[in-house]
């Protein structure tokens, strides 16, 4: 993607109602230009189907290589399921399993990620919001549950690297999330705003440390959480000094950064005055999921060009797809990896 045609795009990623565009969305993202797409359950039927969806969102913004990102991390977050596509374990169970066997959990993660970068390829998305590095603590609430490898640290950075590694092989983006930590929220911020009251120094050795592993990586989200001694105005999105001072200081993320979708109840405010405050805050592209049209207007209106800091951000990102993908055989690693479950049941 060049630098002008980047300079067009809004500071936006938006979703789209259904499983096909209608006249008025190809308008809109015409019209508006946002930076990419998120696609959902909703929007997706069968692979011919996909495929035709993701062609024509690029088309409706006149760049082909427009990023299309999907949450497909496994377990209860996959949004391609069966019969069509790879249905992935969640990732607690690789970290449950990388207590007693770490080998086996990593080559067993390893080919699940290629069979979920598989079908990526073919439907044509080129990010996907993986691989969740927040702790599994006792209190760690439902929403996020065994979508997190482990309690200790060092398992998540390790089982999340190689998440990381696949995808990148494969020539699909992750996002680290859901920066700097969800592991200690309580409730699920879909619904209502989860405070954290742990101290710094214990979330510098804990929660923060797979996201400082992991930095180097090209893009990253936020969480919508107060983190209390650190900043107890404003969700960590919202949050210039956890952006600043933690984000991208204490963890050293350097990368995109996305906030998480702003139609989650735990952000106060419009949508509109959500957007602006996470941007004001540093986030450099907000996300919209939800596809309803009035909303993406009202968003779109708020959201100002990507700034030149964002732009370079992308550009180095994009080093990603500077090399041929692996060519993923996605039956060889599927009877591969059905061999190494065979010797669980054993």
């Amino acid at each position: 993607m060049s630098a002008a045609d980047l300079s067009k795009c809004r500071s936006v990623i938006f979703g789209c109602e259904g499983t096909k565009l209608s006249a008025a969305e190809k308008k809109f993202f015409k019209a508006e230009q946002p930076f990419g797409f998120i696609l959902f359950a909703r929007n997706v039927e069968t692979p011919k189907q996909l495929r035709k969806l993701v062609k024509a969102l690029r088309t409706a913004v006149g760049r082909p290589d427009a990023p299309v990102l999907i949450d497909q991390e496994g377990g209860r977050v996959q949004r391609l399921r069966g019969p069509h596509w790879f249905e992935a374990k969640p990732f607690g169970y690789f970290g449950e399993l990388y207590q007693n066997n770490p080998e086996k959990a990593i080559e067993t993660l390893r080919l699940t990620t290629r069979l979920i970068a598989a079908d990526l390829q073919d439907a044509g998305i080129t990010v996907d919001c993986t691989p969740c590095l927040d702790l599994s603590l006792p209190e760690t609430v439902d929403a996020i549950g065994n979508r997190a490898f482990a309690e200790d640290p060092q398992v998540v950075a390790r089982l999340g690297a190689v998440v990381a590694e696949e995808m990148l092989t494969a020539g699909i983006i992750p996002v680290i999330k859901h920066m700097p930590g969800h592991g200690r929220a309580t409730v699920d911020s879909h619904h209502t705003l989860p405070h954290v009251e742990t101290a710094p120094e214990t979330l510098q050795e804990t929660d923060f440390l797979p996201f400082k592993a992991l930095s180097v990586l090209p893009w990253g989200m936020t969480s919508h959480i107060v983190f209390e001694a650190i900043d107890a105005d404003h969700p960590a999105t919202q949050s210039a000094k956890i952006i600043k001072d933690i984000i991208r200081g204490e963890i050293g993320f350097n990368g995109l950064l996305l906030t998480d979708d702003l139609n989650m109840e735990a952000l106060s405010g419009s949508l509109p005055e959500r957007a602006t405050a996470a941007l004001e805050a540093g986030v450099d592209i907000v996300l919209h999921c939800s596809g309803v049209l009035a909303e993406m207007q009202d968003v779109a209106a708020v959201c100002p060009p990507l700034t030149e800091e964002t732009q370079t951000r992308i550009a180095l990102g994009n080093r990603v797809f500077d090399h041929a993908p692996d060519k993923l055989d996605a039956m060889a690693d599927l009877a591969q990896l059905n061999k190494l479950f065979e010797t669980d049941a054993a």
